[in-house]
């Protein structure tokens, strides 16, 4: 089971991005999927999740409207798109695959499986 995470990059705020997560060793349907973030000297925080039964998807309250992820199963690939990108979304972007029992999906401790991370920088 493997992530890569893509798709990082310098953006001006307010603008977009979109982070590509590919998946091998399994599909866009064998686990929940989702994304973090982590900014300097910070602590790592979930950004979305979304369910491999239904696509159900969940997001904190710092993102919501402005951050939607989907999957590609054809590309067996999961997004996250980033509209009206603000300066404190400055992070490195990490996706996360198969979650364990028994925490919050925004505990990155209730993840198995991480790609490495790519960078999102937010600045004019």
């Amino acid at each position: 089971v493997q992530l890569q995470a893509s798709g990082g990059g310098l953006v001006q705020p307010d603008g977009s991005l979109r982070l590509s997560c590919a998946l091998s060793g399994f599909t866009v349907d064998s686990y929940a999927i989702a994304w973090f973030r982590q900014a300097p000297g910070k602590e790592r925080e979930g950004v979305g999740c979304m369910s491999n039964n239904d696509g159900r998807t969940w997001y904190v309250d710092s993102v919501k409207g402005r951050f939607t992820m989907s999957g590609d199963n054809a590309k067996n690939t999961v997004y996250l798109r980033m509209d009206s990108l603000k300066p404190e979304d400055t992070a490195v972007y990490f996706c996360a695959a198969e979650r364990l029992g028994g925490t919050k999906w925004t505990d990155p401790k209730g993840w198995h499986c991480w790609g490495q991370g790519t960078l999102v920088t937010v600045s004019s």
